[in-house]
């Protein structure tokens, strides 16, 4: 493993000023991570406030008013049942987010405790990678649609069926940082000395999975958001009384050509979303990897 070696600072001087020097310079290098995470914390911003931002009520019908055009009443028009599609496309971003927020911490701590074990324990790592294996063979959707036909349609049962999904992927990347780093001298000389296997995974090879974990991560919780919309879609995600960018684009499918913006809307959201998750992994990434730091 690479590692970087820090220069103390002088006598007499703050290391404050280094790490904001060294914060300020990866932010300069990274002005599309900047972005992603400013429209990021946007859209978070947005799913907090959504009760003071919307314009009424996202479940309220009206027949009277069905499929009004945007206008400065309803900034992006309304749907069949005549509810806001502004309101409704605003506490869509709390599902979203909530999905994907939720999916890639379970996700992630489910695969790195997993991956932990099986890297350093290899008679565990012979049963439980022949079983992620198998998880890893059945594309996400189809297995997410396989979990919640067993159970019914919620929002917990679709944050469990999507991150039972990504499990596999973290404990694969897990196991091959671990099964890297346990033949690091620092990690032999813990074994020789009889240090127990839970100090060595917490103490010497825990802190070196951070930062591939995190920008994984965020490349889950991107990916959980659009398995979502897809499952919700297709009608078996998140339940129609509650509304997400998903279920707004599956009422409005079938009404594309005499008002396409009941699809634009919650797809532009969608789309933007995602992007700055992944825009923010990419900048993570490149922040984080020592050897890419050194190069730029």
């Amino acid at each position: 493993m690479t590692s970087v070696a820090i220069a103390a600072p002088p006598a007499g001087a703050s290391a404050a000023p280094t790490m904001l020097g060294w914060i300020a310079g990866t932010l300069r290098r990274h002005p599309t991570a900047i972005a992603g995470g400013v429209v990021l914390l946007l859209m978070v911003a947005i799913a907090i406030l959504a009760p003071w931002l919307g314009t009424s009520d996202p479940l309220a019908i009206a027949p009277t008013r069905r499929l009004k055009p945007p206008s400065a009443q309803f900034w992006f028009g309304t749907d069949m049942l005549g509810r806001d599609v502004y309101s409704r496309v605003i506490y869509g971003s709390r599902v979203s987010l909530t999905v994907g927020i939720a999916v890639a911490v379970i996700a992630t701590t489910v695969g790195l405790a997993i991956g932990l074990v099986t890297g350093f324990v290899r008679w565990v790592d012979a049963v439980v990678m022949r079983v992620m294996d198998g998880l890893m063979s059945i594309p996400p959707v189809l297995l997410a649609i396989a979990l919640i036909a067993l159970t019914r349609a919620s929002l917990g049962n679709v944050v469990f069926a999507i991150a039972l999904s990504e499990v596999p992927r973290v404990v694969r990347l897990v196991r091959s940082l671990v099964l890297t780093l346990r033949e690091q001298p620092y990690v032999e000389a813990a074994i020789a000395s009889g240090t127990r296997l839970p100090m060595i995974l917490v103490r010497h090879i825990l802190p070196n999975t951070t930062a591939p974990l995190l920008v994984q991560a965020t490349y889950i919780c991107a990916s959980a958001m659009i398995t979502e919309a897809i499952l919700s879609f297709i009608g078996a995600g998140t339940p129609p009384n509650i509304p997400s960018w998903g279920n707004i684009m599956a009422e409005a499918r079938s009404l594309i050509q005499i008002a396409g913006t009941l699809l634009l809307f919650p797809g532009l959201f969608l789309s933007l979303t995602v992007l700055s998750v992944n825009l923010l992994g990419d900048g993570m990434r490149d922040a984080l990897d020592p050897r890419l730091a050194r190069r730029m």
